[in-house]
């Protein structure tokens, strides 16, 4: 069972920006937890995202040598990529590839086709340097723009995704309308059908139904979960109103309760929860 806990997405829709040096020290915090991985940043246009310029800065001052956590950067063109190929601590780049034509334009300007060229490339860079790409499957359990959403459509993208050769596919509830019984069904769907590839589950939520959609994921076989401390953040680019990631301290109750050992540092938690209280107003 791997948590992915994202500091990067609570952080990057703030109007205020965070200083670098409280940033690094939080995500170093979250490092002594014991995650999987740590979704710290993004190599993406200062004008698009700003509160993230300052993800390489963030980087130097992270203390890496006493965790086991990886780390992740969303990238959202192959600029982008190269930029973070650079630094040899980053484990994960995570790209967001929408079944929405409107989301794909919105979220990355560009069309769903050039994103996939885009996403062949990046695959290509990261098997170069030997580094692994996350893709994000956005809008993976609905459409809010009026365009043709259905599970087979879902499952028509990862099959390109498998000829691109990508390993790892998050499904994204991007505005956080995912039912349980579609995303039981999506994930077994899928899961059956490409057993070679992770599956993940990047869900946003309302505290009421984190565990339903938390439960319906684990019956369709997914153990990949995106996370943040206190339900922070959600996507700037989908729509006025955000809905926020799952609580990671919920998500990290209900996996305990369906019986998964997660060997996460609970005293460590503590701590990165007190301090989310003070970066996050």
């Amino acid at each position: 069972m791997k948590i992915i806990e994202c500091p990067r997405d609570a952080m990057q829709g703030m109007s205020g920006f965070i200083d670098t040096a409280m940033k690094a020290a939080y995500i170093n915090q979250l490092l002594e937890v014991g995650f999987d991985t740590i979704d710290f940043g993004s190599f993406v246009s200062p004008k698009a995202i700003p509160q993230m310029r300052d993800t390489a800065e963030v980087l130097e001052l992270l203390d890496l040598f006493k965790s086991k956590s990886k780390l992740l950067a969303i990238i959202a063109n192959v600029r982008g990529a190269e930029d973070a190929l650079h630094f040899e601590e980053i484990d994960y780049l995570g790209f967001p590839l929408s079944i929405s034509e409107s989301f794909q334009q919105r979220n990355t300007n560009k069309s769903i086709q050039d994103a996939l060229e885009t996403v062949e490339n990046i695959q290509n860079l990261c098997e170069t340097k030997g580094r692994t790409l996350v893709t994000y499957i956005s809008m993976g359990f609905g459409n809010p723009y009026g365009e043709d959403f259905s599970p087979e459509l879902v499952a028509e993208f990862v099959e390109k995704l498998d000829e691109i050769g990508v390993q790892i596919i998050s499904f994204a509830d991007t505005i956080g309308v995912a039912q349980p019984e579609l995303i039981k069904s999506i994930f077994e769907t899928n899961i059956q059908a490409f057993p070679h590839i992770e599956f993940g589950a990047h869900f946003h939520s309302t505290p009421d139904t984190i565990q339903e959609k938390v439960e319906a994921g684990l019956q369709g076989g997914c153990r990949r979960f995106d996370g943040a401390l206190r339900g922070y953040g959600g996507c700037p680019m989908a729509k006025d109103d955000l809905v926020g990631n799952v609580a990671t301290e919920k998500l990290i109750e209900v996996l305990e309760a369906n019986g998964h050992e997660l060997g996460l540092n609970k005293m460590e938690l503590g701590e990165a929860m007190k301090l989310a209280q003070v970066i996050f107003p």
